[in-house]
């Protein structure tokens, strides 16, 4: 089964793009097959329906709304570590 993960910022295009490219390394290190989707908050919702991760800066958690996706919270987009680490937690 292919993981579905969004990755979310204010206009899409910026740091739900870097932390798409980061979360992709991420996964693939991790062995784990997953469809990685950058987003902006206005369509967080819409595209959110299929997605199990959402993955966000603590700015924009809030904007994401009601979700059955689980949430991670990233403090350094650009931090290999911490976005793979908080990945194998989430989907470990």
């Amino acid at each position: 089964m292919v993981v579905q993960i969004l990755t979310v910022c204010g206009a899409g295009i910026g740091t739900s793009e870097i932390l798409r490219v980061t979360a992709t390394r991420a996964l693939q290190r991790l062995g784990i097959d997953a469809s990685v989707i950058a987003t902006d908050t206005e369509h967080v919702q819409e595209l959110g329906e299929d997605a199990q991760v959402i993955l966000a800066t603590s700015e924009k958690v809030a904007a994401i709304g009601r979700t059955y996706a689980q949430v991670i919270v990233i403090d350094n987009i650009l931090d290999q570590a911490e976005v793979e680490e908080k990945l194998a937690d989430a989907l470990g």
